[in-house]
């Protein structure tokens, strides 16, 4: 017998509909879901392997548990009761401080993944938190903490309504997008294009997303930031900065155009490599613009002035008055973010309040830089990690210096991971905790939401039973429960229950909230029956900006509404929200934040250098997401290869043939040489999340087609200081022939 069920694809950021195709209890097939009302059927390469990925034979079916040494079968209670003694043993000799955490990117595609680990954090009290987002976005949370108030207090590129957009250090047409949620992100460049807007790209690579645009600046890797404040420099000098009915919600003009009147577009050109002219012709363009938008990503992260860069992609949105306005730069309005409240002044955004046991590093956002997480393990002394819980992630793979790592968890105490895989990071676990497939997991895009191009809401249950085995929500609650000392048998829905009760009391407590004054009592019974996490998102839902303040709003959203669009519920446009989301003590933006300003006396001095070897950039495949999508074979081959893109005229110079051999701060690799034209000279490139040549591990496809693990030629010393990203691009490497 066959079937059709909806999915949302949990692959990517782009988060389209799914049509599944069921046959025999499996997912045999998947297609764009026409009728979804967000992505209206596109689906790219990983979508549509949404089955090989659910049915991969690799995908671990039940625990594993280290006996004498080896990872071994065994049942669900056998593993919760392994994770109570070793997890135990720990918490009671050096208490909850000495247990790190890691979160993975897959965490922000799971309903688990956003609801659980919080909890799970506060119940350990370890101000020992690593995750992915050092190693991708973290620069932008910072600058947007310190401009708005409120670290995610997102801008996304209104791309459908705008005229003229600038894209800084982002490829979305081959990675449907990153922190800019929209299907199809090659289907609006071109409608921008068809529409008579313009598009121009600034990226060392001339990648298929600059194949589309107007101009392409084939700036220096990591000089964006030194590029914006020329453009900056330009807006004042020329007297084209005008903010519109920003006016007077903006404090700082005067600082940014004092720290900018340094910026000459001829003072950065030779170091950005950039002519002048081009760069002022970029400023006046943006000011002429009916509308325009500058969207930055990964490649303006990721870089050693990366929180830097961040600042000035919205700086310039500001002074050309294209923040918060349609065809700008916008804030999405997700559907369980909280209800608006009146404009009021905030605490503001602060980093720093501890720092980390070995290297000093400043907290952001509770976190360490993860490439601190090796030296917190292998570094003895007061406050050492014991024990490490890692859910959705590979840091051996996707942190510099995997060896190091890689050796410090071979030596943990004790060591548990949430994950589908035995992969490079999880085979030094003493237990793994499987979740279930995709096609037996629910779906709900808490964080995306907050991210997309057009407000939305959608809910995929699970499509196929779960039978004989707990969801990734049971699986967390377990560990909370343990944490809490109920131990391996307690209830998982108290977990839920307490968050709920939690939940609702500060919310009636707060004069502003759509339920003020209302009895928690009354409120937790109006939620209907069901999985905890579904009771959880019907509560975010109704206490939502679009939600039915339980029942005070009759039209308003509720789960049960979500449930029954099964293509989803269109919320409209992006529209204006200021002064409503700022939350800095001034109530105003800050366009000058102090620390920022600090930081630009750093990128001053650096204008100066002048490197005249090769620098290594990243770069993104369609058919693969950092290091957990190689194990299908539907996308290991084709253009998804792990090789060295280099310039045909350097691969001469160099005398390179086949195989390059590539020398980093923190190592040396060889690589398969592909020589391509889109490459700017003196750069080269090797993609992310290959390497998976260790012993010990059980993805077969992926060893077989195993490349190199690029964050080995990284040694980890070099992060952004503001935010404590590593710097992934423009690392200095040296190049010969092999051999």
């Amino acid at each position: 017998m066959t079937d059709t069920v909806l999915r949302i694809c949990p692959l990517c950021e782009a988060t389209c509909g799914l049509t599944l195709t069921i046959a025999d209890g499996r997912v045999t097939g998947a297609r764009g879901d026409k009728d979804d009302v967000f992505s209206a059927g596109f689906i790219c390469p990983k979508g549509a392997s949404f089955a090989e990925l659910d049915n991969d034979p690799d995908r671990l079916p039940g625990p594993l548990v280290r006996r004498d040494g080896r990872l071994v079968p065994a049942s669900w209670a056998e593993a919760f009761a392994a994770v109570a003694a070793g997890l135990g043993a720990v918490l009671g000799e050096h208490g909850g401080g000495a247990v790190g955490v890691y979160l993975g990117n897959p965490n922000a595609h799971t309903v688990a993944g956003a609801l659980y680990p919080p909890v799970l954090i506060r119940a350990l009290g370890t101000r020992q938190v690593f995750s992915a987002s050092t190693l991708d976005q973290m620069p932008k949370h910072v600058a947007l903490g310190l401009m708005f108030g409120s670290p995610v207090a997102f801008t996304v590129p209104d791309l459908d309504r705008t005229d003229y957009l600038v894209i800084i250090g982002a490829n979305p047409v081959v990675s449907n997008g990153s922190l800019a949620t929209a299907p199809d992100f090659v289907g609006r460049l071109k409608a921008l294009r068809r529409r008579g807007g313009r598009l121009v790209v600034i990226d060392p690579a001339r990648t298929r997303t600059a194949e589309l645009a107007d101009r392409h600046l084939a700036v220096r890797p990591g000089t964006d930031a030194a590029l914006l404040q020329a453009v900056v420099n330009v807006l004042f000098d020329e007297r084209l900065a005008d903010l519109g009915a920003l006016a007077d919600h903006v404090h700082g003009v005067d600082e940014m155009q004092r720290v900018a009147a340094d910026f000459t577009p001829e003072r950065v050109a030779g170091y950005c490599g950039v002519d002048a002219g081009e760069i002022r012709t970029l400023a006046r363009e943006l000011a002429a613009a009916p509308t325009a938008a500058v969207y930055g990503r990964i490649g303006t992260c990721t870089v050693e002035f990366g929180t830097l860069t961040s600042w000035l992609v919205d700086a310039v949105n500001v002074l050309t008055g294209n923040l918060d306005r349609p065809g700008g730069v916008m804030f999405p309005l997700g559907p369980t973010a909280p209800a608006p409240r009146p404009p009021r002044p905030g605490r503001g955004f602060t980093t720093g309040r501890w720092r980390s046991r070995v290297s000093g590093y400043p907290e952001v956002l509770s976190e360490f830089p993860a490439t601190a997480l090796a030296e917190e393990i292998d570094t003895p002394g007061d406050g050492q990690i014991k024990a490490l819980i890692t859910i959705a992630g590979n840091p051996v793979l996707s942190a510099p210096d995997g060896d190091r790592l890689d050796r410090a968890l071979a030596g943990l105490g004790f060591m548990v991971s949430v994950d589908p895989y035995l992969n490079e990071t999880t085979r030094h676990a003493d237990v793994i905790l499987p979740p279930p497939p995709p096609s037996r997991s629910p779906h709900f895009d808490f964080a995306l939401n907050n991210l997309a191009v057009r407000n939305n809401v959608r809910y995929s249950p699970a499509p196929l039973p779960l039978s004989g085995r707990p969801d990734e929500a049971e699986i967390l609650s377990r560990l909370i429960l343990i944490v809490f000392g109920a131990g391996p048998d307690g209830d998982p829905a108290l977990v839920d229950e307490q968050v709920i009760a939690t939940t609702l009391a500060k919310e009636t407590a707060d004069p502003d909230s759509p339920v003020a004054g209302r009895p928690v009592k009354e409120l937790v019974g109006m939620l209907p029956p069901g999985p905890g996490y579904e009771r959880r998102l019907d509560m975010m839902l109704r206490l939502g900006p679009y939600g039915d303040a339980f029942g005070a709003k009759p039209d308003g959203l509720t789960l049960q509404r979500v449930k029954a669009a099964p293509h989803g519920i269109d919320l409209g446009p992006l529209r204006p929200r200021l002064p409503e989301l700022l939350r800095t003590p001034s109530g105003r933006i800050e366009l000058a934040p102090q620390p920022l300003l600090a930081d630009v006396d750093r990128l001053r001095a650096d204008l100066d250098r002048r490197d005249h070897g090769f620098v290594l950039i990243g770069r993104r495949h369609l058919r693969s997401n950092n290091s957990w999508m190689h194990n299908l074979p539907a996308l290991v081959g084709g253009s998804n290869r792990c090789t060295l893109r280099i310039h045909p005229d350097d691969a001469a110079e160099l005398g390179l043939t086949d195989t390059a051999v590539v020398k980093g701060p923190g190592g040396e690799l060889s690589a398969p040489v592909e020589r391509s034209d889109e490459m700017r000279r003196g750069v080269v490139s090797l993609p992310h999340g290959w390497g998976h040549d260790r012993d010990g591990t059980g993805q077969r496809v992926a060893a077989d087609h195993p490349g190199v693990n690029v964050n080995q030629l990284n040694d980890g010393s070099r992060l952004d200081p503001l935010s404590g990203t590593a710097v992934l691009n423009g690392i200095p490497v040296d190049i010969a022939p092999a051999g």
